[in-house]
């Protein structure tokens, strides 16, 4: 037996050393990945993959099931939600990843966090909510939660690369390169705010084809013919051109995707946001649910003392804006309903 297999005390240490002699010179390796606090490694799992389990049993993730994607309530069962996207993403984000040989562990934990920060009814609520309360964005506050609201109040400790990657996944109204925002600091993180546009894209298209919204006749031929006719080749050919754009990317270590594709891809966003986000957001019931959003925080910004106790921790010396913004963005759609419903609309009552 070598002396390097000698070495190896625990399961994690074996990967760490796999992934040391298998992963691409350019990845980010799970050895050494520094924390906001430093604390005890585990004997098992390397770093990223205590991160993955910490994202995934938090109630913000379990929330997600019940946060508006892109329709407010829809009759249907098989439109996406919020907790959907985020498993497309992170499917997506780990193929690209694995043939890349970068860390699917840091992949899999950043694209299972970029939305944990998400507003009830979408980003109809997230409009609502930053125009009551200036400056908020889903991406910082998905770090918020991780970092601060968590654990009553503890947060995850999660490692540097992952509370990179979930803070500068959001591309904020760019292409599917991604041009807009903060640029992630690992590939890892440049992987999955691609693999965010690639799954968003598709998976409306093929939700607002199932509503009626738009037609498979209305799409240009080029989409069809570069990028594929059906759900699963439209992916596919996004996924293996990337691959094969970033293995060969000068310089070496980076995520390309082809200039045809790309413009492909962006004028399916167009068609996206002429025919699906637009009219949509000018809906009655798109309305309704900011206005539901603005309600909630005005009410609770001017009221603290009835938000629930993990939004207003002792000794903390947040405003009552922030609590309330913490409270409100938490909100699953249906809750956020019941609340107003409960606070705002008159119930019959008996003499």
């Amino acid at each position: 037996m070598s002396e390097t297999a000698l070495a190896i005390r625990s399961p994690r240490e074996a990967v760490e050393a796999r992934e040391a002699g298998w992963l691409s010179p350019v990845a980010t390796l799970s050895a050494g990945a520094s924390r906001p606090e430093s604390e005890p490694e585990c004997d098992i799992r390397t770093a990223f993959q205590r991160d993955r389990d910490r994202i995934l049993h938090t109630k913000s993730f379990r929330r997600l099931m019940h946060k508006t994607q892109v329709f407010v309530a829809p009759a249907g069962d098989h439109y996406r939600t919020r907790l959907t996207h985020t498993l497309e993403v992170t499917q997506i984000a780990r193929t690209i990843g694995r043939a890349l040989r970068l860390n699917e562990d840091l992949i899999e934990a950043i694209a299972l966090g970029h939305d944990l920060g998400h507003t009830p009814f979408g980003h109809a609520g997230e409009t609502a909510l930053a125009a009551a309360f200036p400056g908020f964005r889903h991406n910082q506050q998905s770090l918020r939660i991780v970092d601060h609201l968590e654990r009553q109040g503890r947060g995850l400790n999660l490692t540097d690369p992952v509370r990179d990657g979930i803070l500068c996944h959001s591309k904020y109204g760019s292409g599917i390169a991604g041009e807009g925002g903060q640029r992630p600091a690992t590939l890892e993180g440049e992987i999955v705010r691609i693999s965010d546009a690639i799954a968003y894209l598709n998976h409306d298209l093929d939700d607002a084809l199932r509503a009626e919204l738009i037609a498979a006749a209305d799409l240009p031929p080029a989409i069809d013919q570069q990028l594929g006719s059906r759900h699963a080749a439209r992916i596919n050919t996004l996924v293996t051109d990337i691959i094969a754009q970033s293995e060969t990317a000068t310089p070496p270590g980076a995520i390309r995707i082809s200039p045809a594709l790309r413009q492909t891809a962006d004028a399916l966003r167009d068609i996206l946001f002429a025919r699906v986000y637009t009219p949509l957001n000018q809906e009655p019931e798109t309305d309704r649910a900011r206005h539901i959003v603005h309600t909630l925080f005005a009410h609770f910004a001017a009221d603290p003392g009835q938000l629930p106790e993990e939004f207003r921790p002792p000794g903390s010396t947040d405003s009552p804006e922030r609590q309330a913004a913490d409270f409100v963005s938490s909100m699953t759609d249906r809750y956020a309903i019941n609340l107003y419903e409960r606070l705002f609309v008159p119930r019959h009552w008996s003499i």
